[in-house]
């Protein structure tokens, strides 16, 4: 598995990292730990060096899941995680926004405990929070990492100017945000500004959800605990409509010997050399499929009959509810 550096700050990871939500949150029920454990070090197995969750998943289960299954391998790895929202504490749901001082460092004691480390590689800010000024959250994580508690600052779904007020206290590692062929939001000012200031970027859904796999139609009925459910871009007629981009991705797919999410992978991989995109999996068969992207070479040729026949498709509905969108882009 090749390497990448997050911009400049000096923290190289593999070239695709595996973002572990999905094992314990977010897509149906959680998948037993003991089934988990061996995808995650078969990812590792595998030259996979860099590993996604946070204290909401589940909540707090994942952090538990990832930090067992890393840890005869924690020299090794790079473990991201994140804080930022308000949990309620008899459901566990989330119920806000909080990203006060005292919260960060409540949270990131609380996530170093259940990772099972000393030390936390690369801690984000999960949405932004409105009440609480960035330079606030930036110096108490410089604090953090002050304290030898944390390594590296990240940020989530946060808009350029505030990136730049964030890096201008501490500067900021990584920004994670959604990125993929169906949300290219991010090219128009979030990755200019990365670039500017040395910043890695890392999308998260990176196969739209899973859509852009080719595995989905608008007959995929989904659970009911699954939060794809609520997702506008997850109705029938959506989902029929989006069909051309993974109709796309079959056609440049078959050229190239390749699979439609090989193919997705391998053009965020193409876009930059700091882009370092993070898909999940719950099977050890879609990890082999998805490394499998990091050796497939898109030409100049083939990246722009993708950017041109995919600018012609018009995507179909929000990517999320009215209520979690306004959290994204602050």
């Amino acid at each position: 598995m090749q390497t990448r550096r997050l911009g400049k700050s000096g923290l190289e990871v593999s070239a695709l990292g595996l973002g572990c939500m999905g094992m314990s949150f977010g897509y149906g029920p959680a998948r037993d730990k003991q089934e988990m454990i061996p995808v995650i070090r078969a990812a590792v197995e595998r030259g996979v060096t860099f590993f996604d969750t946070a204290e909401v998943y589940g909540p707090f289960i994942n952090e538990v899941l990832v930090g067992e299954a890393l840890a005869p391998f924690r020299k090794d790895v790079v473990v991201a995680t994140k804080f930022g929202f308000k949990l309620d504490p008899n459901t566990g749901k989330q119920a806000g926004l909080d990203s006060r001082p005292e919260h960060i460092k409540e949270v990131a004691n609380a996530s170093l405990k259940r990772l099972n480390v000393e030390v936390i590689d690369l801690l984000y800010q999960h949405r932004v929070d409105p009440e609480v000024p960035i330079e606030d959250v930036a110096g108490t994580v410089k604090d953090l990492i002050r304290e030898g508690k944390v390594k590296h600052f990240g940020l989530s779904e946060a808009a350029a100017k505030t990136i730049r007020r964030a890096h201008a206290v501490q500067p900021v590692a990584a920004v994670q945000s959604e990125y993929s062929l169906w949300t290219k939001g991010p090219e128009k000012e979030v990755i200019p500004t990365l670039e500017e200031l040395g910043i890695g970027f890392v999308p998260y859904s990176p196969l739209g959800k899973g859509f852009l796999t080719g595995a989905m139609d608008e007959n995929t009925k989904l659970d009911s605990s699954d939060f794809r459910n609520i997702l506008p871009r997850f109705t029938p007629e959506a989902m029929k409509a989006n069909r051309a981009l993974v109709d796309l991705l079959d056609a440049i797919a078959a050229r190239k010997k390749a699979t439609p999410a090989q193919i997705a992978l391998a053009w965020l991989l193409a876009q930059k050399p700091w882009i370092v995109p993070i898909p999940g999996t719950t099977k050890l068969s879609r990890l082999e499929e998805n490394l499998g992207a990091a050796s497939i070479e898109l030409t100049p040729d083939d990246l722009r009959d993708i950017d041109s026949a995919a600018s012609n498709i018009e995507v179909q509905g929000a990517r999320y509810p009215e209520h979690i969108e306004k959290m994204t882009g602050r």
